[in-house]
């Protein structure tokens, strides 16, 4: 869809060391990506299917345990090949609606300030878009 293939190619525009980008929805149907030029992807597509699926699996449980620990802003995986993050875009009832899947290199030590000071605001500011997507 040309809206989710957008948001994902403007994220990674945000950072060089933002690798992947990509939208799920809540069961974990890739719905749109976008890597950076010249990279050599470390998943195979069919790869990234599967862990677009397992993330969205991940997100309904961190959601469910909202209540007790608070709002939950991203997640993050360190692997020796790459750094991993998920974040859940969710209704104001914080059903899940989309699941914004990134990948980083892995010396980007400053992912945290990547995600919270561009990507987290860029998601924000299309959160209308995101729920009126989840409707269709």
């Amino acid at each position: 869809m040309a809206f989710f293939d957008d948001f994902c190619k403007n994220v990674v525009a945000l950072d060089k060391k933002i690798r992947f980008a990509g939208i799920a929805d809540g069961d974990g149907t890739l719905e749109g990506a976008s890597e950076r030029a010249g990279l050599t992807p470390v998943m195979k597509p069919e790869e990234r299917a599967q862990y677009a699926i397992t993330a969205a699996t991940r997100q309904y449980t961190r959601l469910r345990w909202e209540y007790l620990l608070g709002r939950i802003s991203y997640a993050s995986s360190h692997y020796t090949k790459i750094i991993r993050a998920t974040i859940p875009i969710a209704d104001e009832n914080r059903r899940l609606a989309h699941v914004l899947l990134l990948s980083f290199d892995p010396d980007a030590d400053d992912f945290h300030q990547i995600i919270t000071k561009k990507i987290i605001p860029l998601v924000k500011q299309n959160m209308e878009r995101f729920m009126q997507e989840a409707q269709k």
